[in-house]
């Protein structure tokens, strides 16, 4: 039979040679699907189905007896991949894509099969171990003294959350240390071109959110945050961004931080995105001042070349995040009592798989200087490729590319002409590349984080835009 039978109890002595034979059939076909999509060079680009489209493809699959497992496989291989835009594919030049390095990919199979627990150390030590290995390497990176560390969680959204939570704890805690009253209404300061998963942060912690205007430079800088935050009280953070998502601009994080300790309040760096430039010797010095950070983020299924999803999210001092986000239930004394080092103390969250594995085991393969040579060299095709549009008539920057964003115009276009040469480009598996816009203005954007992605590759998106 084709279906895997799934009853707790175990199958009649008769059957149990044949459940063997079809499960070792289906782990087979399924390690041999692996092979043939990380064989793939580059990977399919692919595109969306409308759900009509798919139901007419797919018979119904959640079903009492079921499809059994080859036929299920099949039907995600003809069907329900093909149907998802591939962000590893070169063009895939959208949102902020992934590459995953193989080593990542592979090593993502294994804690898949390994069915590790990442939550506690009594549970997981070897690979939390490892995990902090990596988060170690971070905090070093960015200047952060011996003792940072923090925890892999699933996404910028949540890490800037688990952040903020924290810094409110710790600004809530102080008062009442010192006996003074809580603030009528909490509130942290931020750039008005500050990621979105902020204003979804302040909204889940009821907290409001103080916007600093930035300058045509896209910059925000301490002083900047002196003129907007006229009263400081309940003012409990400033979140200054390393690597906005639509330009790749990186704040002034030296006088944004030293606003925020003169004022007492936690200084946190959303580098989500472009944190990874710090790699880069070509762009390094933009990241001066991190090293004052309270907590920052970067996601390495972004651009460190890991597989979704993970978020490194690292403190100065984990204890404050710890004392934040511990939680305290009679079965879990067993874990919180020991002093181990429990990666889901340190954000909001308990049940966690091991995700900065595959990042770890990709480091550990390549090493770093590997990965600094690849940021450097998005980093230089950003730069070629931006001076290569401004080269050709009928085209513009929008700015001079700061990461690996490169952010312009065609003349004359509007939104629905940038859709329509998009929708093109996908339908002719050439690139996937959608409209922008800033300043209420139309454009579009490369975003290259992809070391496979060439400068022929950008070179013939370019030509389809002179042909329309």
């Amino acid at each position: 039979m084709d279906r895997m039978d799934c009853r707790l109890t175990p199958p009649p002595s008769d059957r149990m040679h044949a459940l063997d034979v079809d499960t070792l059939k289906l782990r087979e076909e399924v390690f041999d699907y692996a092979r043939r999509r990380m064989n793939y060079e580059p990977a399919p680009l692919d595109a969306s189905r409308s759900p009509e489209e798919l139901a007419a493809l797919i018979p119904p699959t959640v079903t009492e007896a079921g499809l059994g497992g080859l036929p299920a496989l099949k039907i995600f291989e003809d069907v329900l991949a093909p149907s998802c835009i591939s962000v590893d594919n070169p063009g895939f030049l959208s949102f902020i894509p992934a590459a995953p390095t193989e080593a990542a990919t592979l090593f993502d199979l294994i804690v898949s099969a390994s069915s590790i627990y990442g939550g506690s150390w009594a549970e997981g030590a070897g690979a939390v171990y490892a995990e902090n290995e990596v988060l170690t390497w971070l905090a070093r990176e960015t200047g952060l003294p011996a003792g940072a560390g923090g925890v892999f969680v699933q996404g910028g959204t949540l890490g800037n959350l688990s952040a903020l939570v924290a810094a409110r704890h710790t600004a809530r805690m102080e008062r009442e240390r010192l006996g003074e009253p809580l603030p009528r209404r909490w509130a942290f300061a931020c750039s008005a071109e500050a990621h979105s998963s902020l204003k979804s942060a302040a909204r889940v912690m009821d907290v409001d959110i103080i916007p600093v205007p930035i300058g045509d430079s896209g910059k925000m800088r301490g002083p900047d945050v002196e003129e907007t935050v006229s009263d400081w009280d309940g003012v409990f953070a400033v979140v200054a961004t390393a690597g906005t998502t639509n330009f790749g601009i990186v704040d002034d994080l030296r006088s944004v931080g030293e606003v925020a300790h003169t004022n007492n309040a936690w200084f946190h760096v959303d580098g989500a995105y472009g944190l990874a430039g710090i790699l880069a010797p070509s762009t390094r010095d933009l990241f001066d001042g991190v090293d004052q950070a309270d907590s920052f983020i970067v996601d390495p299924h972004k651009w460190l070349f890991a597989p979704f999803d993970a978020c490194a999210l690292v403190y100065r001092n984990p204890s404050l995040a710890k004392a934040a986000h511990t939680q305290h239930a009679e079965y879990l004394d067993v874990l919180t009592e020991t002093g181990d080092w429990n990666p889901s103390d340190y954000a909001y969250h308990l049940s966690r798989r091991p995700r900065g594995l595959p990042l770890w085991f990709s480091l550990a393969t390549h090493g770093v200087g590997a990965y600094r040579d690849a940021v450097e060299s998005n980093i230089q095709l950003a730069r070629q490729i931006a001076a290569e549009i401004e080269r050709r008539p009928g085209m513009a920057l929008v700015r001079q590319p700061e990461l690996s964003n490169v952010v312009f115009t065609r003349d004359g276009w509007s939104a629905n002409d940038y859709a329509q040469w998009s929708n093109d480009l996908l339908r002719r598996d050439i690139a996937f590349v959608v409209p922008s816009s800033h300043l209420g203005q139309p454009n579009t954007r490369f975003s290259i984080v992809n070391p496979q992605t060439t400068f022929e590759t950008l070179v013939k998106i370019l030509d389809t835009m002179e042909k329309i």
